[in-house]
């Protein structure tokens, strides 16, 4: 046991020793300005070994998109979770597989020097959240409004469609966020280093960390929404977003590949890892609430070959006619991975009388379903996580408890719209940038733009110019328009990204992208 223990002990110290002289070497290139250009991995296809991943078994997880309701769950939430059962104990990855023996004094004392070495890998990790120097700056508020804003009731506007689909209800620019559904997509990779930490994690053999650190990027995708009221922009057909962000190490691309029903997909690039997915949001309006329910699948693969795969809860909107206007999320997310371990979420709903809101719990499974450490938190704060015994024992105090995510600071400047800093700089255009965007980048939509600048009137105009437009878009699918960087697996599977968009980006050559938000003849449209 002692030498199981030294030798657990050694690894992580070469390791962390491995981890500054790489950081040092790194520091040493930035000094002499020296430029790297990020590694860009192939789409090959990937061969999973447990938990295959087809076309039609994407359709299936798609009923993860919802709430409670589906009967898997609601079986296995009674098998496997109840109120009760989600307690928590604090341990390290590196325990759970070990057996205590009797001498439980010894192996104690170990354990804490064993738990101070990966408290210090811990600490080499989070040099992720240090971002290398920018390129260009980033801005940190939006531009003063021009103009002063309307008071419009939202009641007013929606009255007549109860139980309608809101995507096709036209509603006033005053409901609208200035960013589109695309750019809200790209929200989802504010936190991002939780991936990159994913991947290290896994390259040293720590398969237990890197799901945890997966679940917790998937649950920090909706830290952003509390306070935001408003709605996105609906995006043109064709319409396109892209983000590039040294800084993170990233490159994001999105595309709405389907007006009817609305689809959008998008795919990422990271350090070590690949993340794409396409979304179709099912609104509807209950009188008081807004409930939407995403359908699409998110698919996350590292350069290992190691895959997750998982669909997004179900968020809805509340006390639209009287009350503080609130958003909260809840359902079971059920995160798939095709090697070792996997790992189930719940998002409690909030209740009316509820003092503890945004509550997330949940475990992580191996592939045999035994239990091996236990998250909880909340989607707008922070998340926990704590190993669980082989008795299957958890315990959830703050001192037997590890920090998995927390929740970046809020901004300086706070907008109207409650965007965090990270969605300040989306639809910015940097220095240099506008001569690389193809036409169809949302950066380049008028009504979006006026908004931003706080030009009520112009916006409202150029939406409603820009949403006659968009009725051309049915006729246009049923003439057999076609994704210009995006395509179908099969008949009923996901989108992927095809590539080209940043090669043609290089090149600066866009053959093909139409300028969609220009001026068009509607009688030449509608003959």
């Amino acid at each position: 046991m002692l030498s199981e223990f030294a030798e657990i002990q050694g690894q992580l110290r070469v390791f962390c020793e491995e981890r500054s002289t790489l950081l040092d070497t790194l520091r040493q290139l930035e000094a002499a300005n020296f430029e790297t250009e990020p590694s860009v991995t192939h789409d090959n296809d990937y061969q999973v070994l447990k938990h295959p991943f087809s076309s039609s078994e994407c359709e299936k997880y798609t009923v993860f998109s919802t709430t409670e309701s589906s009967d898997e769950i609601d079986k296995q939430e009674v098998e496997e979770v109840s109120d009760e059962e989600i307690s928590f104990f604090d341990t390290h990855e590196s325990f759970h597989e070990l057996t205590i023996s009797d001498d439980s004094m010894t192996v104690e004392s170990h354990m804490n020097v064993l738990a101070e070495s990966a408290e210090q890998l811990n600490n080499k990790e989070d040099s992720f959240r240090e971002p290398l120097p920018l390129d260009v700056e980033r801005r940190t508020k939006l531009p003063d409004p021009l103009e002063k804003e309307k008071s419009v009731s939202l009641w007013s506007m929606i009255k007549d469609n109860v139980g309608k689909d809101l995507t096709r209800v036209c509603l006033p620019v005053y409901f609208n966020e200035p960013i589109s559904s695309l750019q809200k997509c790209c929200e989802d990779m504010e936190y991002s280093y939780l991936l990159d930490k994913a991947y290290e994690y896994g390259k040293v053999g720590d398969s237990l960390q890197r799901i945890l650190n997966v679940a917790a990027f998937a649950v920090s995708g909706y830290a952003s929404s509390e306070g935001r009221h408003c709605k996105p922009f609906n995006p043109l057909l064709g319409e396109t977003y892209e983000a590039d962000f040294p800084d993170k190490g990233i490159r994001f691309f999105s595309e709405k590949v389907s007006h009817h029903p609305t689809i959008i997909a998008c795919h990422c690039e990271g350090k070590g890892w690949k993340f794409w997915g396409d979304s179709n949001l099912r609104t509807k309006f209950w009188g008081r609430s807004i409930q939407l329910d995403p359908v699409g699948v998110l698919t996350l693969e590292f350069d290992d070959g190691e895959i997750f795969q998982w669909s997004k809860v179900t968020t809805s909107i509340y006390n639209l006619i009287l009350g503080k206007l609130y958003c909260d999320h809840h359902g079971t997310m059920h995160i798939r991975g095709n090697r070792q371990f996997s790992s189930r979420l719940r998002f409690k709903e909030q209740s009316i009388l509820d003092r503890n809101p945004h509550q997330v719990d949940g475990f992580i499974e191996d592939a045999s379903g035994k239990k091996v450490a236990s998250i909880y938190g909340k989607w707008d704060d922070c998340l926990h996580y704590a190993c669980i015994d082989g008795a299957g024992k958890e315990c959830r105090t703050s001192n037997d408890s590890s920090l998995l995510w927390r929740l970046n600071s809020p901004p300086v400047n706070v907008t109207r719209y409650n965007l965090t800093s990270f969605a300040i700089t989306l639809n910015e255009i940097t220095p240099g940038l506008q001569e690389k965007l193809p036409p169809t980048d949302s950066r380049f939509r008028p009504d979006q733009r006026h908004l931003e600048n706080g030009e009520y009137e112009k916006a409202n105009l150029e939406k409603q110019r820009l949403e006659r437009r968009q009725r051309m878009s049915r006729k246009l699918q049923e003439c057999g328009w076609k994704p210009r960087w995006f395509q179908k697996e099969s008949e009923n599977g996901p989108y992927r990204y095809v590539g080209g968009y940043w090669e043609s980006r290089e090149d600066k050559r866009w053959d093909g992208c139409q300028d969609i938000f220009g001026e068009f003849n509607e009688d030449a449209a509608v003959s």
